[in-house]
């Protein structure tokens, strides 16, 4: 199983849009990574998205590029200050799942799952990439597999 982890797009300020949807920059770095990601035909069963408007958008674009057999579906437990030590039990080998989130939710996932601590981070995420995770199936420990970011496509 593969974990894809991404932080939503850029999104616009709050004072000028109370919901935060993505900005113009932000669906567009957005886009260029899920086509990317699509080009790698990724095995992907389902996307999994916070409540927040800038989530769901990040969401249904990369689904547009991944076609993940099970869809989209909006997920509690993911908000950015949301406990990670909640989720993490029911993370496991059984299928290939995209969490799209805030951090430092993800942040603290990430190095939750592969150290057992949520802190110090051992991931910086950008607005918009894939932080890809891959479970050992003898071990079951966590490691980073590859990332895919903006700054570097």
């Amino acid at each position: 199983m593969a974990l894809y982890l991404v932080q939503h797009g850029k999104n616009t300020p709050k004072d000028q849009d109370p919901e935060q949807h993505l900005s113009a920059q932000g669906r567009q770095e957005v886009q260029r990574i899920a086509e990317v990601a699509g080009a790698l035909n990724l095995p992907l069963q389902r996307i999994q998205h916070s409540p927040k408007a800038r989530a769901k958008e990040t969401a249904e674009i990369f689904a547009s590029s991944l076609k993940p057999a099970q869809g989209i579906q909006e997920r509690e437990g993911i908000k950015a200050l949301d406990d990670v030590t909640s989720i993490a039990p029911e993370l496991n080998g059984d299928q290939d799942l995209m969490l799209v989130g805030h951090l430092p939710f993800l942040e603290r996932l990430c190095t939750y799952l592969i150290t057992g601590y949520q802190e110090p981070s051992v991931i910086a995420f950008q607005n918009g990439g894939i932080v890809c995770l891959e479970q050992d199936p003898e071990y079951g420990n966590w490691r980073i597999r590859w990332t895919l970011l903006p700054s570097v496509v």
